[in-house]
């Protein structure tokens, strides 16, 4: 069967935010819309000297994935650990995580080494998990990463997580780190938190988005 050209005038490609081209049924053949694997950007936070950034609505069961992304986290004191914590419907952000964490190093003095690190991880624990740890307070030291957080309305199972950070150690040293593990609860996850160990968030930005 040989293939018609099409007239590009009647095809309607008109772009849309967050969106993508697909097929549909119409004569000109294409639309906008949501298709597998798309990001919807849902929020926006932005720190300025501030204790927490919070999200608290947009997580519910209209995407089974939603994924942070951290820009240019900046701590307000030297060595403070960039952390965060899961809600699962009181008002703490303290579900219970069982999780495992890996990094690599390599100084500015040349030295390098990666491992597993038994003190960044959690057992059956309520506490915050250090997402990077004793971050460099410089002017130009900041984490950037993100987070994946998988299925946080199902009421069956316990909730995943994945990150992955990039930061400027205090030693100083660039740190690549990989974090993962579950929320150990079979309530819905309907807040996350992220804040430093001690200090403020000095400056930088979290977005959050839900895969379609």
């Amino acid at each position: 069967m040989a293939l018609s050209k099409a007239d590009f005038n009647n095809i309607n490609v008109t772009v849309a935010a967050s969106k993508k081209l697909k097929w549909n049924a119409s004569a000109n053949g294409f639309e906008t819309g949501d298709v597998g694997g798309s990001m919807v950007l849902l929020s926006t936070a932005t720190a300025s000297s501030s204790a927490t950034l919070d999200f608290t609505s947009g997580i519910d069961s209209t995407y089974k994935e939603y994924i942070f992304k951290f820009i240019n986290i900046h701590p307000a004191t030297d060595t403070a650990n960039f952390t965060v914590g899961f809600r699962d419907g009181g008002t703490d952000y303290d579900a219970t995580k069982t999780t495992t964490y890996f990094r690599a190093y390599h100084s500015e003095a040349d030295t390098t080494a990666f491992g597993y690190k038994t003190d960044q991880d959690l057992a059956q624990s309520t506490s915050y998990q250090n997402l990077c740890y004793s971050l460099d307070g410089d002017a130009d030291g900041n984490t950037a990463g993100s987070l994946h957080l998988f299925n946080p309305s199902s009421t069956t199972f316990v909730k995943h997580f994945i990150a992955r950070t990039s930061c400027v150690h205090s030693a100083p040293e660039a740190h690549d780190s990989y974090i993962a593990g579950y929320c150990n609860v079979t309530a819905a996850i309907d807040g996350v938190q992220f804040k430093m160990s001690t200090g403020n968030i000095d400056a930088g930005v979290i977005k959050m988005y839900g895969v379609v």
